[in-house]
């Protein structure tokens, strides 16, 4: 991934990061803690989710229809009868479920396309005007569903920005784990951090992070909510570090190697959204933030580099 090591200042060499090909095919997704982007380019409305059934008229091959509130929220037995016996339970006469007989759960699929139904509209709306600015009825009528059904899938607004629980951190930490002998944690999670945010500057990624960063940097809730989000990537780093080095309570070791890790990668990540925000993109951009951030690396091993290896 890493041609040329970067040097620091004074002319000393980072070690050499850590091939991460397993872990970087996944770094535009990751990086930027968001569950998905907004809708790049010109945005087109989503047509209404899938209607919530206000009756259980059977379907043609005459088994009864789940229910609205089985469609949505995957709720019920499934056969619409609000007996609460499934459909294929032993019994005389009783047929297979249609799922069965036609692949994939027909019920989560319907639950699947209204969540990215809400999820295109509040990102259409969030990229128009705001997100301080919209509100969840609004999302719900675009989508074409009811409030309910918002919260249902997220139950709260800023959960359509950012994931509770972002693929960073497993991704970070299966880094970690995964280091060879002789590595430091910060060389490992360091390396990861400045191949993942470099990626961020190819023209497949720039163009939807930039629309991301306008929405988030034009929202304090969910500048606040990205702090918040950081804070416990940090805390599960630390807790990873604590753990393989079976350090004492009160040993500031781990936070320290955490915090710069994550405090390497913030830095990166408003990097790169200034630079796709003036228009930068392409190999260019990406040989950039892959400077900077084996710079930055070279620094932190520099601190760090006899710290955390792993025996």
């Amino acid at each position: 991934m890493f041609e040329d090591p970067a040097a620091t200042p004074d002319g000393a060499v980072a070690a050499e990061p850590t091939p991460a090909g397993e872990h970087t095919e996944t770094a535009a997704a990751v990086v930027e803690l968001r569950s998905r982007p907004p809708v790049p380019g010109p945005a087109v409305a989503p047509g209404p989710a899938a209607p919530e059934p206000t009756t259980t008229a059977p379907q043609p091959d005459d088994a009864p229809a789940a229910t609205a509130t089985e469609a949505v929220d995957g709720l019920g037995d499934g056969d619409g009868d609000g007996d609460g016996v499934p459909a294929d339970a032993p019994g005389p006469g009783r047929r297979p479920r249609r799922r069965d007989r036609r692949g994939p759960d027909l019920r989560e699929q319907r639950r699947q396309r209204t969540r990215e139904a809400i999820v295109d509209a509040a990102a259409e709306l969030f990229v128009e005007r705001g997100f301080d600015a919209v509100s969840v009825s609004e999302i719900a009528q675009r989508a074409g569903v009811v409030e309910k059904t918002v919260f249902n899938h997220f139950p709260v607004k800023d959960g359509l920005v950012f994931e509770a629980d972002p693929p960073m951190r497993a991704a970070l930490l299966d880094a970690v784990r995964r280091r060879p002998a002789g590595e430091s944690v910060a060389a490992a999670a360091g390396s990861f951090v400045v191949a993942a945010v470099s990626q961020l500057g190819s023209p497949a990624a720039a163009e939807g992070m930039a629309e991301m960063a306008r929405v988030i940097r034009g929202s304090r809730t969910l500048q606040g909510r990205e702090r918040e989000i950081l804070g416990t990537l940090t805390d599960s780093l630390a807790e990873q570090i604590t753990l393989e080095t079976q350090a004492t309570p009160g040993e500031l070791e781990p936070w320290l190697a955490a915090n710069a890790v994550l405090g390497l990668y913030s830095s990166l990540l408003e990097l790169a959204r200034d630079r796709v925000l003036a228009g930068a993109s392409g190999p260019g951009l990406v040989s950039e933030l892959r400077t900077r951030g084996q710079r930055g690396l070279a620094l932190l091993q520099f601190g760090l580099a006899g710290y955390a290896k792993r025996r």
